[in-house]
């Protein structure tokens, strides 16, 4: 039988606060969500000045990229690609770039989605987020 990791609470906070402190040191008004691996909310916060939409867009960037185990800009790409099929996929709502997953020893345990820039800034302060684990 698989044994996984699983984010603990205190990963969630460090992976937070890095994410934060990466936007607001570019002067970045975002939305940070983190999921476990089944795309579960574990975390979500709105830094002051970050559109109230961007609430929505984050959990959802996180949810598909957990679900999915690559980054949303995957599907966003083959979308504009000229795939449109895939957004009839159930349940993924957030294809857009800004949702990473964050992998563990090959394995993907959760997701960083942030929304509220551009969505290659957006996909840069997820990385930084995940780079503090």
């Amino acid at each position: 039988m698989k044994q996984q990791a699983q984010l603990e609470l205190q990963d969630v906070k460090r992976i937070a606060a890095a994410a934060e402190a990466h936007a607001t040191s570019k002067g970045w008004a975002v939305s940070i969500a983190i999921v476990d691996a089944g795309g579960h909310l574990l975390w979500l916060q709105r830094l002051d000045g970050a559109s109230p939409s961007s609430a929505l867009f984050a959990p959802a960037k996180a949810h598909t990229s957990a679900l999915g185990r690559r980054e949303s800009k995957v599907y966003e790409d083959m979308i504009n690609g000229g795939r449109q099929s895939f957004l009839s996929v159930p349940g993924m709502h957030g294809m857009l770039e800004g949702g990473v997953p964050i992998l563990v020893d090959g394995q993907c345990v959760g997701a960083v989605g942030v929304s509220g820039v551009k969505s290659s800034e957006d996909a840069e302060i997820a990385k930084a987020g995940i780079a503090a684990l």
